[in-house]
């Protein structure tokens, strides 16, 4: 299998740094961090990710594409080149709660463009919805991210092993990683079905035992099918959940 990420939340540099030497204490076998950049949190992903890369081989920084301005120059190229990040991610981004915030109509698209010209030695990821529209739709939508200067895309995370068993059919042949987070609560569920559209399957349980027993089925297919995955441990034990598992 290609890589394991493991995706972190940026509360603060202090929580940050925790959670970077726990998961080198005990999984020594990952090398690539990624982190969202979360509006509620004021480190910026790609200074957690420089911070990161302190530690881990790579670092994914994620970038919301509405919070910049393209009619101005790309503000981040010194940035990433000083700290000598090899991937982006690059996302749509929700619209700040914060009405305040200033945000742009720059699309996904867009800024995958931008990127890849402003910094054409690094790769640029882009977003796979699985429950955004159809599977036709979203597959053209992926088609288009490609030809904008995609050269990989991360998931939302998969709780029904079939659907992510079409999906890693479709799109056999590209750098994909795979998305798995634990659902711990039917609160959490809630918040999956209602605002995401997330698929379950008929046995699941919001228990860590079936996360735990999923995250071992979805690792198997990724190894068989030679793909990357990445795990958003929320609300859980990260060692408790991966212990014997990665």
């Amino acid at each position: 299998m290609a890589k394991i990420s493991i995706e972190l939340v940026p509360r603060d540099k202090e929580a940050l740094q925790q959670d970077l030497q726990l998961v080198r204490d005990n999984f020594p076998n990952i090398e690539t961090i990624n982190v969202p950049d979360l509006l509620k949190f004021s480190l910026r992903s790609w200074d957690a990710c420089a911070q990161a890369k302190q530690l881990f081989p790579e670092a994914i920084p994620h970038l919301r594409a509405i919070d910049f301005d393209l009619e101005r120059p790309f503000p981040l190229t010194e940035t990433f080149t000083e700290a000598g990040f090899d991937s982006v991610l690059v996302i749509a981004g929700d619209q700040p709660q914060d009405m305040s915030r200033r945000v742009y109509r720059t699309s996904s698209i867009e800024l995958i463009r931008t990127v890849k010209k402003e910094l054409p030695g690094i790769k640029v990821y882009a977003g796979i919805d699985p429950y955004r529209t159809g599977i036709k739709t979203e597959l053209d939508y992926v088609k288009r991210k490609r030809d904008a200067g995609a050269d990989g895309f991360f998931t939302q995370p998969f709780f029904d092993l079939r659907l992510m068993e079409i999906y890693s059919d479709l799109l056999a042949g590209l750098d994909v990683f795979w998305g798995i987070s634990p659902v711990m609560s039917t609160r959490s569920k809630d918040y999956w079905d209602n605002l995401n559209n997330a698929i379950f399957p008929p046995d699941f349980e919001p228990t860590l035992e079936w996360n735990r027993a999923f995250a071992r089925k979805a690792l198997d297919l990724c190894q068989r099918k030679d793909s990357n995955i990445y795990f958003m441990p929320i609300r859980v034990d990260l060692v408790e959940y991966l212990d014997g598992i990665l």
